[in-house]
């Protein structure tokens, strides 16, 4: 008699198996990617409404729109909790003796951001959005 029985896999069930796995990392990896950039972005987007809302505190208490971010009364990066690596540089640009704004936030050159498609993102003191690369309704 000469039953043998054989337990495991064979090089063959092996390599299909390394195979099934690659073509859904390499599915699966970029998607992935794509969505934690838009967290990222999402979380910056909130740190210019807060930065925005501030803006217009400030105005009531002085007059005039000011620079908070240059006078370290805001944070200059997102996240603004600063517990994690800086993904977008935060300014203000004041116009019109002080009476209008725009914030930009700009991606940090080298860090994760820097492959989003929408770019650097802007808010102006009317509310208007804007991106430098896809649209406004894909990136805000």
């Amino acid at each position: 008699m000469n039953n043998r029985f054989e337990a495991g896999f064979n090089l063959i069930e092996m390599l299909i198996v390394v195979v099934i796995i690659s073509i859904l990392a390499t599915i699966a990896y970029p998607s992935y990617q794509n969505q934690v950039r838009k967290t990222k972005r999402a979380d910056c987007e909130g740190a210019l409404l807060q930065l925005a809302n501030s803006m217009e505190r400030d105005y009531t208490q002085n007059g005039a729109y000011r620079d908070l971010v240059t006078l370290n009364l805001f944070p200059s990066q997102c996240p603004i909790d600063g517990n994690a690596t800086p993904t977008y540089n935060l300014s203000v640009a004041t116009a019109n003796a002080g009476s209008t704004y725009t914030l930009t936030a700009t991606p940090v050159a080298g860090g994760s951001q820097a492959g989003d498609t929408c770019g650097t993102l802007t808010l102006t003191q009317a509310g208007v959005k804007g991106v430098s690369g896809g649209t406004v309704a894909d990136c805000w």
